[in-house]
């Protein structure tokens, strides 16, 4: 089996199946998750009451991990419906241009869909672990602790200095031009469950340090949620996507820079 890795060459070098592509339409029920995950959004913010999910109040307010880790899910499945399905219609339309070749494609979407949250529901679990460490470690240490914007400029730093990263750049062209296999059988070889860890690796390492930043901020905070959405769509379906992506790094790093005096997040 090719690496992930492979996979990406791959499809860089050949292109989109433009045929395939062009006959998958996106599934209704994908702009429905898409427009069911913005009016959630909208209306927790518009209530007060979306902080109630945000990982800071489920880390500090004391909430047992049962309960704690299920509503943190809850909150970045809604994020990531709002954000990364947008993102990701170049992914999902060459995905499907491949799995409706299939004998039963209604199991094969749903494998790719199971697949593609696993990934992302373990980048979700990373931050939230790295998120109660940090705090541990400023609880421990009064000079951090006092210095937030440290942290605060750390995060934008980090997420404008990716955008110009190798890894960045070549998983950001393999979702801009994704392909599927050339035959059914290669496809029916690969499975759909394979393609949809490959491709949500891909878009985990084109969109991670961005989708950080909303970790961060969480979805209370309905204008970073609208800007770094736009951000991402345009990178991914834009015509100019990886110019946007370059733009994008200078303002994150300079925000940084600023952080670093006036708290942004």
């Amino acid at each position: 089996m090719r690496s992930v890795a492979g996979t990406w060459r791959a499809r860089a070098a050949h292109g989109v199946d433009l045929a395939a592509a062009a006959s998958a339409s996106p599934q209704p029920v994908v702009w429905t998750v898409v427009a069911g995950a913005w009016l959630i959004a909208i209306v927790t913010s518009a209530t007060g009451t979306a902080g109630l999910l945000h990982h800071h109040a489920l880390i500090e307010g004391g909430t047992p991990p049962w309960i704690g880790v299920p509503a943190f899910l809850l909150g970045w499945y809604v994020m990531l419906a709002a954000m990364m399905l947008p993102a990701s219609l170049p992914t999902f339309r060459g995905a499907n241009a491949s799995i409706r070749r299939l004998p039963r494609p209604r199991i094969g979407r749903a494998a790719f869909a199971v697949a593609f949250a696993v990934v992302w529901t373990a980048f979700g679990l990373l931050a939230l672990a790295g998120d109660l460490a940090l705090h541990r470690a400023a609880d421990a240490t009064p000079w951090l602790a006092a210095r937030p914007w440290l942290i605060q400029a750390s995060v934008l730093s980090l997420a404008g200095a990716y955008q110009f990263a190798p890894l960045k750049r070549r998983s950001l062209a393999v979702c801009r031009h994704p392909v599927g296999p050339r035959s059914p059988d290669a496809q029916l070889r690969r499975g759909a469950l394979q393609r949809g860890l490959d491709d949500g690796v891909a878009c985990l390492g084109s969109s991670w340090a961005l989708m950080l930043l909303m970790f961060a901020e969480g979805f209370a905070n309905l204008w970073w949620m609208v800007a770094l959405t736009a951000l991402m769509v345009y990178e991914a379906n834009g015509r100019h996507g990886e110019r946007a992506a370059s733009v994008a790094g200078i303002v994150l790093l300079l925000a940084g820079l600023t952080a670093l005096s006036t708290p942004l997040l």
